[in-house]
Order: structure tokens, then C-alpha cells, then sequence
């Protein structure tokens, strides 16, 4: 499906909708044979986005951004710290305290609390396999921890995504299944009477309290520099003792968005990492996860996730990405400082979906036992069985790959 081709064309329906409540689109996207051969196929009716209030579950969605098809599970509530609100209000004299305050490396935990804080609505979605392929997006960001304590293996459940209130461009579908992914019938029942006509079944309720402590998304980070967007939302994922010392696992989902009109490319990357037991890392390199990737109007986004250890329960991170226009201008875009906090172990909660007794086949190994080197993309295709975890032992690479 090339569903990023019709992204644009998605939003200017959104705007014709605003004037227009009455009008009824149809939304009609690209579909792609193996034979190479294109044709448009009728996914379902464009309705008109929620100004207020919260999207249901089961409520079918394109994507404004990555144009991808997906369904919500549930909402999580987030604080948002958007870096760009203080400095419009305040000019650029606290944009250099704190940028002075983290150079330091003090790690005073502060993190951005200098900045304007605001509640916003994210949603847990599920992503239509049919069109992983075509996202400029990790489709196996969200990972975990195995269940064993001396376990240093991540794993990945292919498919679930973080997606802001504003990204949601609602749809309905006359289909019983209108949607493409193994846990699309184990977390919701079709009841054709309901609006929207999907509802959470108790698999997905049993599975949501379960894993809720690596799940959580509670913090958003965001700055903007030279028209480049950067987001920044961290997640803890638990602790694992080794003989040495207590490690502290992150993951962190990293976008960034043109918000220009020239084409930029990320060159390279450049990380500080501060730990609370006094430590301060510095890491450089080329691209992220093995890429250098070229954010253009056609293509603004690109997004990824990533992990980081530290022998602390808390700490900090900060860095660029270093970018190139086309017009062979270069530019270092701020990522704005985020905090990794710890939080008590609860280990009943492996990604795992209990039904039945039956353990389903969603847990991944990911590739990579995080914090390492590992410069390969991740691969946007269902790992077999055979995949073994990678629990090589390396030093926080900044950006290595899920």
C-alpha cells in the first residue's frame, strides 16, 4: 500500500470536511500487487476529526503524518513539554539557561521543568501489517524485557504504535475486517449496532492492566530548530541485576518532521548521557539505526526508537542531529533534554497475551540487546521463530537498533 502518497491528500480532505460537515468522502488509497501492477481500492468514509473529547476503542484511523491504517486500543493521557512555547513567550534567554544548565552535566534532575508543561491525549493503536512496508516508521518499536532476571534480551511486539490526538484522521468501514494484524480479533469483537462498531474484548483489558507499567506513556518531549521538528517520548522498561552492578533499561521513540519547504537530510548524531551516579557519556555517529534519512515535502517524517542502560535508577539525555538542506547548508537540530526515571519492578508484565492458557506468538526477539552498536535498521517483517536475541555487551551507541 502507498499509503504516504496519499497522506497530503488526506489532510486536504480534512479541510474540505470542516467546511463541508455534510460531505461524505470516500477515501480511496493505492494498493500495490507483487506483480507491480497499481489499482485503488475503497478502504471505507473519511469522518470529520474530534475537535474535543476522545476517540473509542475500536476506532478505525489513517495517520495524518505516516498515512498508515490502524485502529485504537486505548488512550493514555501525557504531559507535554513543548520547548518552542516558553521561547516564543520568553525570547531566547531560558532557551540558554537550560542549554547551559545541561552542557554542565550537573544532572540535577531538572529536566524540563523549566518548560511549559500541558496535558495531551496519545493513543495506543494497532498498524494494518498490509502496510508496514511503506512507513517511514519502526514498526517494532514498542519492546520489552524477558521475563528471566539475568535476561538481557529485548523483544519486540510488531505493529503497536503512539499516536497524538491530532494525527487521528477517522474512518469507518463496512468490514468485519477491515483490518490486517494477529491481534486484531483477540482484542476486539465486532458488534455492528456500536459507534464504532468494534469494542475491547476482555483479552485486551486483561492485557492493558497487565503491562501497563512498560506500556505507559507519561512524558513528550519537544523543540523545533530551523524548521525541524523533533519529538522525544521515553519509556522505562525495568531493571536486571548482574554480578557487577543493577542495569536500568529505556526505550526512547524518537520523530522528526520538515516543517519547510527544502529537503534536509540527518547526517549525524550527537548524544550526552548523564546518569545519576555521576557519570556523563558522550556519544557520536553517523545517521541513526543505520540510516541517513532525507526528510522531504513529500516524505517530512521519519521516526524511530531506540534504548539506553545506565546503572542508576535515573538520569538524563540531551543531544543534535546534525543536517544538511539541499542548498548544502548545515545545521545542528537540537533534541530537547528528556529525563529517564525508574520506576518499582513489576515483572508479571512481559508482552505477553494470555488466552485460554494460550501464549501468543506476538513477543519478538528484537535484534539487539540495547545500548549496544548495532547500526542495522530494524526489519519491518515478522521475525520466524529461529531469530535469536542478540545479547552482546556493549556501551550506550545513542542509537542503536530496536
Amino acid at each position: 500500500m502507498l499509503i504516504t502518497t496519499m497522506s497530503p491528500l488526506m489532510s486536504k480532505a480534512i479541510s474540505l470536511c470542516h467546511f463541508r460537515p455534510r460531505f461524505n468522502l470516500v477515501v480511496r488509497l493505492f494498493s500495490v500487487s507483487i506483480y507491480h501492477n497499481t489499482r485503488l481500492a475503497e478502504v471505507g468514509r473519511l469522518e470529520l476529526p474530534k475537535a474535543q473529547g476522545k476517540y473509542e476503542t475500536g476506532q478505525l484511523f489513517l495517520h495524518r503524518v505516516f498515512g498508515y491504517r490502524g485502529v485504537i486500543l486505548f488512550p493514555w493521557l501525557a504531559r507535554v513539554y513543548d520547548r518552542d512555547l516558553p521561547n516564543q513567550a520568553k525570547g531566547n534567554q531560558l532557551e540558554g539557561a537550560s542549554s547551559d544548565a545541561n552542557d554542565s552535566g550537573s544532572g540535577d534532575g531538572n529536566t524540563g521543568k523549566e518548560v511549559q508543561k500541558k496535558t495531551h491525549t496519545f493513543y495506543q493503536v494497532l498498524i494494518d501489517q498490509r502496510d508496514c512496508p511503506y512507513i517511514r516508521a519502526q514498526t517494532e518499536a514498542v519492546t520489552f524485557l524477558g521475563n528471566q532476571e539475568s535476561s538481557r534480551s529485548l523483544y519486540a511486539i510488531p505493529g503497536l504504535d503512539y499516536v497524538a490526538h491530532e494525527d487521528i484522521l477517522p474512518y469507518s468501514s463496512g468490514e468485519q475486517h477491515p483490518l490486517q494484524h494477529e491481534l486484531f480479533d483477540k482484542f476486539l469483537a465486532h458488534q455492528p449496532d456500536k459507534d464504532p462498531p468494534f469494542v475491547a474484548q476482555e483479552t485486551l483489558r486483561a492485557w492493558q492492566k497487565k503491562n501497563h507499567p512498560w506500556l505507559e506513556l507519561s512524558d513528550v518531549h519537544k523543540e523545533t530548530t530551523e524548521g525541524i521538528r523533533v519529538t522525544v517520548i521515553p519509556f522505562y522498561m525495568g531493571c536486571r541485576e548482574t554480578p557487577a552492578a543493577s542495569v536500568y533499561w529505556w526505550r526512547y521513540c524518537i520523530r522528526l518532521e520538515n516543517l519547510g519547504e527544502l529537503s534536509v537530510q540527518l547526517r549525524e548524531r550527537h548524544w550526552r548521557i548523564f546518569s545519576l551516579s555521576g557519570t556523563l557519556e558522550t556519544v557520536r555517529g553517523r545517521g541513526v539505526v543505520g540510516q541517513e534519512p532525507i526528510l522531504s515535502p513529500r516524505l517530512p517524517a521519519f521516526q524511530y526508537s531506540s534504548h539506553v542502560s545506565l546503572q542508576a535508577p535515573s538520569g538524563h539525555m540531551w543531544g543534535t542531529f546534525r543536517m544538511e538542506r539541499e542548498d548544502g547548508h548545515m545545521f545542528d537540530c537540537r533534541i530537547p533534554p528528556f529525563s529517564l526515571e525508574s520506576k518499582p519492578d513489576d515483572n508479571s508484565g512481559n508482552g505477553s497475551i494470555d488466552d485460554a492458557n494460550t501464549t501468543l506468538g506476538s513477543k519478538q526477539p528484537s535484534g539487539a540487546s540495547g545500548g549496544g552498536d548495532d547500526s542495522t535498521p530494524s526489519s519491518t517483517t515478522t521475525p520466524t521463530s529461529s531469530t535469536k536475541p542478540n545479547t552482546k555487551n556493549n556501551k550506550n551507541d545513542g542509537d542503536d537498533a530496536v
